[in-house]
């Protein structure tokens, strides 16, 4: 492979993982227990992916329903000062699935995850937490 043609690869995919960073979206997190029927599956009880790593989507996600199935890497950034010192665990990011609707008038984050992916990256007793997410 021709050095020009290299350098423009190095550069090429420096650019796009650039472009991948620069794409995150914040918001918050809430988390809920699982229930079915779910607003994406009903009544299919394989819908909640290994590790209960699951969530919920706010209407700024749901969009008409197309929302069911995306995946989303999603860390905790803060906390909403409800208490806790430190919220975040530092586990970094876990990849969620949405798998339901978080209703405009009980959802009071970005989404709603499941109660095991919020205890993953924050403490439960903080309840709201800050995030960063991006579509996986």
């Amino acid at each position: 492979m021709a050095p020009a043609t290299r350098f423009l690869l190095v550069v090429g995919g420096s650019l796009l993982l650039l472009c991948t960073l620069i794409r995150a979206d914040y918001g918050l997190a809430t988390f809920y227990n699982s229930y079915i029927p779910s607003a994406c599956y009903g009544y299919d009880s394989n819908q909640f992916p290994p590790g209960n790593m699951f969530g919920a989507a706010s209407d700024q996600l749901w969009d008409g329903g197309n929302a069911c199935g995306k995946e989303y890497e999603v860390s905790c950034t803060g906390g909403t000062n409800n208490g806790v010192a430190q919220p975040c665990t530092n586990a970094g990011s876990i990849r969620i699935k949405i798998v339901d609707q978080c209703p405009a008038s009980s959802c009071h984050g970005t989404i709603d995850l499941s109660a095991d992916a919020f205890a993953a990256i924050a403490n439960p007793i903080e309840g709201i937490i800050q995030i960063e997410y991006n579509e996986a």
